[in-house]
């Protein structure tokens, strides 16, 4: 059974979760072969941090993995893909 989540940790999930489809649909636009690659380190990394409780250290993370998806963004923009 799950347990329920306060407001602001149900706010954070939904946070993660949206970063996470955000960071695979822009890994998605990789050339064939990185992409899978891709698509495992942007997974371990999200997996790395599930059982994480802090909620500001969760802030943290959201806020670099958006600086991150943005530079992969970014570079895929100047490769042409």
């Amino acid at each position: 059974m799950a347990i329920p989540l306060d407001l602001q940790s149900f706010i954070l999930r939904a946070r993660v979760l949206k970063l996470y489809r955000q960071a695979l649909r822009t890994a998605s636009r990789a050339p064939n072969h990185s992409r899978v690659e891709l698509q495992q380190t942007i997974r371990e990394e999200i997996e790395k941090n599930r059982d994480c409780q802090d909620k500001q250290k969760i802030r943290f993370l959201i806020s670099e993995g958006k600086e991150r998806v943005k530079c992969l963004d970014e570079m895929l923009d100047m490769q042409g893909c």
